[in-house]
């Protein structure tokens, strides 16, 4: 049948790669994180400089995902996941290599570009995983990403502890090789779903302009005023560029994103959905290990070191891998919106949990493992919904959009949870540090959110099986199509 899924016979071992990469990509964002305090010292720079290091991963991943994308749709998916491990490669080199600050934003920016990896892996399991074994790969997949954030962080701070901050991007470096060499061997070489159409670089160009204006507006607005020229210039110019791309979008024959397809109820309200579940994820993420390294003299701080503190942050990240199947297997036997609606809420029941156990490192524990089942749960239901809302065709850019969608959410989540927790504060010592209050209404926003995303999940119509038999898809497609024609 034309455009069925073609089956692999290492099935097993392309759901193995596609998550070791998804997870490898996601672990790069959090790879700095136990160096922040060190790096103006280790770059000779000051810190407003030093914090680019970070920012322009964000940037970067945020520019590429959509656009990998559609490269994947375009070029082929493995074609797309091989060009994504040579950056990742080539970026931790350079970081490993760095004495300065210029080379290691360009190699953290090289970094940011291998985020692709997760729509791409997740769109070409809809071409080479048979049927009963599709809902469960996708979440396993999707999941990735918090996976590698959830153990990224206390196998940085391990290392970073015992050995030289080197050996964290010459270990990328030897990880990003092991992807290339497993995706070269294990992955399928699947023809192009949208073969003969041509690359949007105008579309690629607004959207890339409008979103580095709209992140670095979210990201630096607290250090740079709210009020400010820069920041209110840069929203600004978000919404004039990416109205203007919408526009180009609605007009071009051959798109980078599909806006019509975009738009379908399913496909709208499941990006929706995603964007305020990826900041219900990171608004946790950012306000358990500040609660776990405060001094324990203020009161409500738990005084572990960065270890420490990501130590008692894994069994978070264990619980996403051991739930993301079990999710699949739900989405099997209740449909993807119901595991969606059922990780949100458990989100939600976590951050409820979070006002009654912030007083100790096992509570706090407790915490992330409820809401990181949650994420697993809901992470892995996002794709199947989008997959089976979209052609073939389309289906790698869809997830693209999808990502960054989630990307935006764990930004504006930073940005808001970051602007909560320096405003409530208390002075000690001479210091002004967050206060209590300060936490736990962070924790009460992050708990509201995600009863949000449930209220939008909702009312997500019920979508297709991943797995659906694509000629009853097309058709229902066509008909949908030209229905919006009409």
């Amino acid at each position: 049948m034309p455009g069925a899924p073609r089956t692999s016979p290492h099935t097993n071992g392309v759901i193995a790669t596609l998550a070791f990469a998804g997870t490898t990509a996601a672990i790069m964002q959090t790879l700095v994180t136990p160096l922040i305090a060190d790096l103006p010292q280790i770059l000779h720079s000051s810190s407003s400089n030093t914090a680019w290091v970070i920012t322009v991963t964000l940037l970067v991943a945020a520019v590429c995902v959509p656009v990998t994308g559609r490269l994947g749709d375009l070029l082929g998916k493995r074609r797309m996941l091989l060009a994504c491990s040579v950056p990742l490669i080539v970026g931790s080199v350079v970081c490993a290599l760095s004495s300065s600050v210029v080379p290691m934003i360009v190699g953290r920016g090289l970094q940011g570009m291998g985020m692709g990896m997760v729509p791409l892996g997740i769109a070409l399991l809809r071409d080479v995983v048979p049927a009963e074994k599709l809902s469960s790969s996708i979440a396993l997949v999707s999941a990735s990403m918090g996976i590698g954030g959830g153990l990224g962080l206390p196998i940085a701070a391990a290392v970073a502890q015992y050995a030289s901050w080197r050996v964290l991007f010459w270990g990328s470096a030897v990880l990003a090789v092991a992807i290339a060499v497993l995706i070269w061997f294990l992955i399928p070489d699947v023809p192009a779903g949208a073969k003969g159409q041509r690359f949007d670089a105008p579309g690629a160009v607004g959207l890339g302009v409008g979103l580095v204006c709209l992140l670095l507006a979210v990201s630096k607005g607290a250090e740079w005023g709210w009020g400010s020229a820069t920041t209110l210039g840069l929203f600004t110019a978000a919404v004039v560029v990416l109205l203007a791309w919408g526009v180009w979008e609605t007009r071009t024959r051959d798109p980078l994103v599909d806006l019509r397809t975009t738009a379908r109820p399913r496909v709208l309200l499941t990006n929706v959905a995603s964007l305020f579940v990826g900041f219900g994820m990171y608004a946790g993420m950012l306000i358990v290990p500040q609660l776990l390294q405060f001094p324990e003299e203020t009161g409500y701080g738990l005084g572990q070191s960065m270890l420490a503190a990501g130590l008692w942050m894994a069994p978070g990240g264990i619980m996403m891998m051991v739930v993301s199947p079990l999710g699949g297997k739900l989405t099997d036997a209740r449909g993807p919106k119901f595991t969606l609606i059922s990780g949100i809420l458990v989100i939600a029941a976590g951050y409820g949990l979070s006002l009654a156990l912030m007083g100790s490192a096992w509570g706090l524990m407790v915490v992330l493992m409820v809401t990181s089942s949650g994420v697993g749960l809901a992470y892995g239901a996002m794709p199947a919904l989008i997959m089976s809302s979209v052609p073939l065709s389309e289906t790698a850019a869809a997830n693209g959009f999808n990502t960054l969608m989630r990307s935006l959410g764990t930004s504006v989540g930073a940005a808001v949870v970051g602007v909560v927790l320096s405003q409530m504060t208390v002075t000690m010592g001479g210091f002004s540090i967050t206060s209590e209050n300060g936490f736990r209404t962070a924790l009460i926003i992050g708990a509201g959110v995600a009863l949000v995303a449930a209220v939008v999940a909702a009312v997500i119509p019920a979508g297709r099986p991943a797995g659906a038999d694509r000629t009853t898809t097309d058709r229902a497609e066509a008909s949908e199509e030209a229905a919006v024609e009409a």
